[in-house]
């Protein structure tokens, strides 16, 4: 992949999902701009991976904006209910983005099973230029499911996600604690890495 300069596509309409993006570019000089402030259309996710998702919006977004263009597809996997929500965790929370109900169906449904909480959030980003090329990295943040939800920070699933050997969840933490230990920020070491 070539040195990437000036402007490129965060192929989301996700505000919460297009900061993190941001400031996990800030470090490579990268002027961001979101599919949704160029007027790019949304397709649909019609992938059974987070992989296959995030290269079909990396593909459409440089296509139609003619920059290159980023796409993250991200989810909550929970073990013990075969990783649902998965690459439906937003379409768990429905037309309304009612994440609220989201998480209690992921509550009630690992709470039928009296398996263990273990769960993870997966990051699949794809890096896409107008001539086609795609580049695609993975990362996780290893955790538990833990209820009622707790923290007003954050976005999706994170008051009922708590990292690995801590005792607050994502939702508890400010923006600038939780971003270092997110799935997103490990997939983006791997980005920057390959960018170097």
């Amino acid at each position: 992949m070539p040195r990437l300069t000036g402007r490129l596509v965060v192929a989301s309409h996700n505000a919460g999902k297009v900061r993190e993006i941001a400031a996990l570019l800030g470090p490579l000089g990268l002027e961001p701009v979101s599919a949704g402030e160029l007027g790019l259309p949304e397709p649909d996710e019609t992938e059974a991976t987070f992989t296959g998702n995030a290269a079909l919006k990396a593909r459409a977004a440089a296509l139609a904006s003619g920059l290159p263009a980023l796409a993250d597809d991200s989810g909550l996997e929970v073990f013990a209910i075969n990783g649902d929500p998965g690459i439906y965790s937003a379409r768990w929370a429905g037309p309304n983005k009612d994440f609220g109900a989201a998480m209690k169906r992921v509550w009630d449904e690992l709470s039928a099973t009296g398996a263990d909480p273990d769960a993870r959030f997966v990051c699949a980003l794809a890096l896409a230029l107008p001539d086609g090329s795609l580049e695609t990295f993975e990362g996780e943040a290893r955790g538990s499911i833990v209820w009622p939800p707790r923290g007003e920070k954050g976005f999706g699933y994170d008051p009922i996600f708590e990292p690995t050997g801590l005792t607050r969840t994502f939702g508890e933490m400010t923006h600038d604690e939780k971003l270092p230990l997110t799935h997103r920020a490990r997939a983006f070491e791997k980005l920057v890495a390959s960018l170097k």
